[in-house]
């Protein structure tokens, strides 16, 4: 049996944890989207057209919004769980009568919800550039659950295996922000030559990006189907080597 209670209590104290600095975790990366929405807009707007009828500033909105969310997931979780491991109280958290699966949803969920409010506050703050219609509610939901989902046990995977903030920090800096900005957030695959586009193809995030961007357009540059079923699938794994690792109690209970 799932203890529901349990679970509840860490996923809301994970929430009001990151909700009591609003200002680094919400508003911050939020500001960083105007800025891009400021400059990218001014510069390009008038000048490029990635689908015909579609100006460049709502192809480019879509794109940072995900790329929000997935970057502020994996931040979420991450930061957390290696502050409790650092500060050791992870042993209460180990020693509660919470199982591998409980810890897992309560983390993965505050990172989704992290995620939200900030691809909630980059729209509210695209709207003053461009309003963008909606082709498909349910699939921008599903693309924002997923790649909170992914990015947030990426998150704890990236925790727990680290010994220092430095392991951290050069995850994302060399793991998930190139692959944020190498996944057409701010161009189609299509414009690529043909080997940049196949490399492309094997970013997950590209996929991630291409399928919301659907959701607001109903233009993509591949199927949404596959996207979806590609995402799908790397949540599955990731989720499953995290759990993996959650049951070992690897560099956790040492």
């Amino acid at each position: 049996m799932i203890n529901w209670r349990g679970m509840n209590k860490l996923f809301v104290k994970e929430v009001l944890r990151f909700l009591k600095v609003t200002v680094q975790t919400i508003i911050t990366p939020v500001v960083t989207v105007l800025l891009y929405l400021l400059v990218f807009s001014s510069v390009l707007s008038d000048h490029v057209e990635i689908y015909k009828g579609i100006g460049y500033t709502a192809f480019l909105v879509p794109g940072l919004i995900m790329m929000s969310v997935i970057q502020n997931a994996f931040a979420n979780n991450s930061s957390s769980l290696f502050q409790s491991k650092l500060n050791g109280n992870i042993l209460f958290m180990l020693l509660a009568p919470l199982s591998d699966l409980e810890i897992y949803i309560a983390y993965t969920g505050a990172g989704i919800v992290r995620g939200f409010l900030v691809g909630i506050g980059a729209w509210i703050v695209s709207c003053w550039f461009v309003i963008l219609p909606v082709h498909n509610p349910w699939i921008l939901v599903c693309f924002t659950l997923i790649g909170g989902g992914i990015l947030g046990s990426l998150g704890m995977i990236s925790a727990i295996c680290s010994d220092k903030w430095d392991h951290i920090a050069a995850f994302q800096h060399f793991v998930i922000i190139p692959l944020s900005f190498l996944s057409g957030a701010f161009y189609s695959i299509k414009i690529l030559p043909d080997f940049w586009q196949k490399v492309s193809l094997l970013n997950p995030f590209f996929y991630l990006i291409d399928g919301f961007r659907y959701g607001f357009l109903g233009r993509s540059d591949i199927s949404v189907v596959t996207s979806f079923a590609i995402v799908l699938g790397c949540f599955i794994l990731v989720s499953f080597l995290c759990l993996l690792i959650l049951h070992r109690g690897y560099k956790l209970r040492s």
